[in-house]
């Protein structure tokens, strides 16, 4: 379940809030020789500034293939190539992109805890099982299943509390 949490919280961190932050390009895969390989891995990514993120390639030749890739990403930037590094110039968040954004963020949100349901729903059938097979007791099933229950609620609570963090930087910016 922790790991859906921190899943959840690796997918909010690509949605952008305005300000440059190098995660926003967590998710933009490139086709390099072949290979989709992860433009982090292919360049260095700095933020020279608020507004501005900086890719520095490893290899020169890959240039292209880096601006490719993030001009068909769904981040919404255009990147500006000057031959050695690219640039991409965030602009202010209108009202609209902003709850765009919050959307995206919910539903970001609920598929964590659909995954926590998941592993809710598999740990009680275990639990039911070894009932069933007479390895434990109907009042420790009972326990255990309470227990799970504790377990779930606390970690949707966890990602409750990473969204609505989520939500107020989209829409106090």
């Amino acid at each position: 379940m922790l790991k859906s949490v921190e899943k959840t919280q690796q997918d909010l961190n690509t949605i952008r809030t305005g300000r440059a932050n190098a995660s926003l390009l967590d998710k933009i895969m490139v086709d390099y020789y072949g290979a989709e390989t992860p433009l982090k891995s292919l360049a260095n990514i700095s933020t020279p500034d608020a507004t501005t993120l900086m890719i520095q390639p490893f290899d020169k030749g890959s240039i292209s293939l880096l601006e490719k890739a993030i001009s068909m990403s769904d981040i919404g930037l255009t990147p500006n190539n000057d031959g050695q590094v690219i640039r991409l110039n965030i602009p202010p968040l209108t009202a609209e992109r902003r709850q765009e954004f919050v959307k995206i963020a919910s539903k970001y949100a609920e598929e964590g805890k659909v995954a926590i349901r998941n592993i809710r729903r598999d740990a009680i059938d275990k639990v039911r099982k070894q009932e069933k097979a007479s390895e434990i007791s109907e009042d420790e099933s009972r326990d255990l299943q309470d227990e799970i229950q504790k377990v779930t609620d606390k970690y949707t609570a966890k990602i409750d509390d990473i969204l609505k963090v989520k939500e107020k930087e989209l829409t106090n910016i």
